[in-house]
């Protein structure tokens, strides 16, 4: 696994954001909110919002020195407010390197030491095997499957409920 290190998006990271970012099997896999084709206004929007969080919690997976990724905790509010959710994507070049699931690791780590939170979740498409093992690697465990309930590109989809809990 190569190297990486998470931290702040900045305005210099634009240009590799919209080359890894602007990619159909990555956006096939995110919320509508995550756009395809993604642009550089897109990515300037992305990082300018990313920076304004305090603490911060969108945070740029950084591979020899180029944010290739991006990891974010999503903490909820109300009667969801001891719970975050987890995002994360990965550029495709450097699928299949075990660097997202240590990624994902350092920043379940970082929530239970920044937020007042005891559970941290994420919810993968039923059809996306890859984020499901990702989980699983990073010690998730599967609490519930809804069953087409993610409508993407005229398709419904499963959503899984995938969480850890504070140790």
């Amino acid at each position: 696994m190569p190297p990486f290190t998470l931290r702040p998006w900045a305005p210099a990271d634009l240009p590799s954001l919209v080359r890894n970012a602007n990619n159909p099997a990555i956006a096939r896999f995110m919320n509508d909110q995550f756009p395809h084709p993604y642009t550089e206004e897109n990515g300037r929007a992305f990082i300018e919002m990313a920076g304004q969080e305090n603490p911060l919690h969108i945070l740029a997976i950084e591979v020899a020195g180029e944010a290739v990724g991006g990891i974010g905790l999503h903490p909820r509010t109300n009667i969801e407010r001891k719970n975050a959710e987890l995002g994360y994507w990965l550029g495709e070049s450097f699928w299949g390197r075990g660097i997202i699931t240590e990624a994902v690791r350092h920043m379940v780590d970082y929530g239970f030491r920044t937020f007042d939170i005891t559970r941290i979740f994420a919810r993968p498409f039923g059809s996306n095997l890859a984020s499901q093992r990702v989980l699983e690697k990073a010690g998730f465990v599967l609490e519930a499957r809804f069953e087409k309930t993610f409508f993407k590109h005229g398709q419904y989809e499963d959503e899984l409920m995938y969480a850890v809990r504070r140790p």
